[in-house]
This record gives structure tokens, sequence and C-alpha cells, in this order.
């Protein structure tokens, strides 16, 4: 999708504060962060919300759960919500599927 700003920031066309990728998407930090941890997680192919997703690509909405635990494990402390918001009224401001990691608590760095 030309317009889409998620499909824009897997194609590098808008810069984002990239923390992980895989081969099927990838975690940036959100520009309005809510929480001290939220960082999306964005499939790669375009999809407009998980409900679609699940529906269409059962194999690529786990390869978006993975990676979404993974980044999760190595930046939260354990603690923290995996959300997708689904349609306007609940909240979907862009229209490709995404989910939000959100902790109060960041993992504490090892010295």
């Amino acid at each position: 999708m030309t317009d889409c700003i998620f499909c824009k920031i897997v194609a590098g066309e808008i810069p984002s504060n990239k923390v992980a990728e895989s081969d099927h998407a990838i975690a940036f930090h959100d520009i309005a962060p809510e929480q001290p941890v939220h960082i999306l997680v964005v499939p790669k192919s375009h999809f407009t919300d998980v409900g679609q997703l699940a529906l269409d690509d059962f194999e690529e909405a786990g390869n978006l759960l993975k990676l979404a635990a993974q980044v999760a494990a190595e930046h939260t402390d354990g603690h923290y919500k995996l959300q997708f918001n689904t349609g306007s009224k609940a909240g979907q401001t862009v229209f490709h599927v995404h989910a939000h990691i959100l902790s109060q608590y960041k993992k504490e760095s090892v010295a």
C-alpha cells in the first residue's frame, strides 16, 4: 500500500528507531510512547488488522507473535501487555496490523 506509513517504514522510506527485525516483521519504538516501554511490532506484509491477519495468514500471525515475545524479553522485566487495537473505535489509528508492547518496567541492564 503506497500511502501506509508502516509499509513505508518496512520499506525503509521513513526512518524508525528499530529495535529488532526478522524475515517477517520489524519492531521499533513508538513515536508517542504511553509507557516507559512502548514498542510496535509490525509484519512486513500488509494486513489491515489482527483479525484479517489471523484469518488470512495464521503462520504470519505466529511470526509476528514470535518477534513480539523476543522483543518483550529483551526490553521488559517480563511484565508487559501485548495489545492489538482493531478499528478506529478501539483506538486503531494506523490500519496496518501492529502489536503494542507496553510495560512500566524496562529490563535492567547487566553491567
